[in-house]
């Protein structure tokens, strides 16, 4: 039987220190194999961003054990969780944190190049015209409609082909009709990799989508379920 790409043990997070330090997460354990989209569901405060960042890297546990793609997460420091992240996980926040001096395809290209990646600029060109954006590679962040600047984003996600994608309320800053658009193309890009997907929503019809649904409450998991047969 083949590891889980995430292993999470007993987790915990805990912002602040002593009578001002913050329960966030209060021991998760979490298994996710490679190839599953997973929903994490629940209300505001229940600790679903906290626990993508965990998961991501964006963030250090404050306890418990974490491995993601054989990489012991809770021993790296900083840096180290950076280098980690690097071409193996992709990340599409509701905010679409382009930076808007570089045109779309530098915003795809640039992280790739930084990493090393040879033919970044064609991989970037390519990734944007497979999220409909052939036609906008020269167009900055403000040129762009909401919609098209989250296409971005997943170019930038997905182009380095990582093995796991997260995404926190990718449609937020979106109408309904653009929403279902970009929540098609990141099914369908994920699809094309055989890439994981842990997706934070608050729409159930997406989260029924999912291989799973994860439900967190105050901390803690309160349900986790398989949609399909």
């Amino acid at each position: 039987m083949t590891s889980p790409l995430i292993s999470a043990r007993q987790i915990t997070l805990t912002l602040g220190n002593g009578a001002a330090a913050v329960p966030i997460l209060r021991g998760i354990d979490l298994d996710v194999p490679t190839g599953e989209t997973l929903a994490l569901l629940g209300p505001s405060g229940s600790g679903k961003s906290s626990l993508m960042a965990v998961l991501s890297g964006l963030e250090r546990a404050s306890g418990g054990a974490l491995s993601v793609s054989g990489a012991d997460f809770a021993a790296l420091d900083e840096d180290a969780l950076a280098l980690a992240r690097r071409g193996r996980i992709g990340i599409v926040l509701q905010a679409f944190h382009l930076l808007p001096t570089m045109t779309a395809q530098e915003n795809v290209a640039t992280p790739m190049e930084l990493a090393g990646t040879a033919d970044a600029w064609r991989r970037a060109a390519a990734e944007l015209g497979a999220v409909g954006l052939a036609h906008r590679l020269t167009h900055y962040p403000a040129q762009l409609s909401g919609g098209e600047q989250q296409r971005v984003a997943i170019a930038r996600a997905t182009a380095p082909r990582p093995a796991l994608i997260f995404a926190d309320e990718p449609t937020g800053n979106l109408d309904a009709a653009t929403g279902a658009q970009i929540v098609d193309l990141l099914f369908a890009r994920r699809a094309e990799s055989g890439a994981t997907l842990i997706i934070i929503t608050h729409d159930a019809a997406l989260a029924a989508r999912c291989d799973r649904v994860v439900t967190l409450a105050d901390g803690r998991i309160a349900s986790d379920e398989h949609t399909g047969p």
